[in-house]
């Protein structure tokens, strides 16, 4: 994080002015200070998070998930185009699976969006999901909200597309958008349906070439399997789409399915509802992730922790409830 010693020459003011102005440059290193485990690049993240927050809450936010290979990048490079031709500023939020290993990430996705990425009304960053749970992260979170003072009213988060843990963009998410491949095979049947329960449409990609008549196939038999599922609490009937990016069919579809939910879903009330009961989600995992930091940096407990190590047999959850007890008391 060396990049961020420029930081100490900048003030919250510095950035929050910037920001508010649509400066990308001051909005790129504010994001790095959020992606920051340094206290004192936190301390300054969060007042500058305090300083822009009036501003935020008032872009689209779409995600878009799916396997890896489905062709997300190529979708939304294409999508992207047609939401700057609907008058929108962009930002794509493209989460890089972080190894469990080296911590490190490949952030290509800049490179793989090359047209999208030369657009003026469009700001793409690449962030590595530091090995959390689905990529999503308190991170991904407040640079949403540093891209919404900046101006960038559509804003897509593309996620690492693990399975289940795709339950983690409903929370900061307006519509999400599951991405499938047409004869794809039965290895996928274990997670289809969970997130197939959340997702708003399924999109079947890569219908081009031989593929179409597949993708076409496959798109039947999913809005049939989509009919089976519980409705949900918006009041929408999830849509089932085809497209190809590389072919540019089916974008303005899939872009005109979304508008057509956006207007559905404010005009019930269910929009300003899910923002609320999201937030208040969020508040209720920094708590959790708080306590568990501050419990863990706690000198004594790391101290007992290392006794309970040393020791031959132990009994777990005894154990934890009396570490806890006596902290908390």
């Amino acid at each position: 994080m060396n990049n961020l010693a420029l930081s100490k020459n900048s003030s919250p003011r510095d950035y929050i002015d910037g920001i508010l102005k649509g400066d990308v440059t001051l909005l790129s290193r504010a994001i790095t200070l959020v992606e920051s485990q340094q206290d004192a690049h936190q301390k300054l993240a969060q007042q500058i998070i305090d300083g822009i927050i009036f501003k935020t809450g008032n872009s689209f936010r779409l995600g878009v998930t799916g396997v890896p290979g489905v062709g997300k990048s190529t979708f939304i490079e294409s999508f992207g185009k047609e939401v700057v031709s609907q008058g929108h500023k962009l930002a794509v939020l493209a989460i890089d699976p972080s190894s469990t290993k080296s911590k490190g990430s490949i952030l290509g996705d800049k490179t793989r969006m090359e047209e999208l990425s030369v657009l003026p009304q469009v700001y793409i960053r690449p962030s590595p999901s530091s090995g959390t749970l689905g990529g999503v992260t308190r991170v991904t979170y407040e640079t949403i909200l540093l891209c919404e003072a900046a101006g960038y009213d559509y804003v897509v988060v593309e996620t690492v597309g693990v399975g289940q843990s795709e339950i983690a963009v409903s929370r900061i998410t307006d519509f999400f958008l599951l991405l499938m491949l047409a004869g794809a095979g039965d290895e996928l049947q274990g997670i289809k349906r969970g997130i197939m329960e959340m997702a708003d449409a399924l999109l079947i990609t890569k219908a081009d070439g031989d593929n179409a008549d597949k993708a076409r196939a496959a798109r039947s038999e999913y809005a049939h399997a989509m009919h089976l599922l519980q409705a949900p609490e918006s009041g929408w009937t999830a849509r089932t789409l085809v497209c190809s990016g590389l072919q540019n069919t089916g974008i303005r579809e899939a872009y005109n399915t979304i508008e057509e939910f956006r207007l559905f879903v404010k005009a019930n009330g269910y929009f300003t509802q899910k923002r609320k009961d999201q937030q208040y989600e969020l508040f209720l995992n920094a708590v959790d992730e708080q306590l568990k930091a501050r419990f863990y940096h706690d000198e004594d407990v790391q101290k007992k922790l290392l006794e309970i190590k040393q020791k031959g047999s132990i009994q777990p959850f005894q154990m934890a409830r009396e570490l806890l007890d006596r902290k908390l008391r």
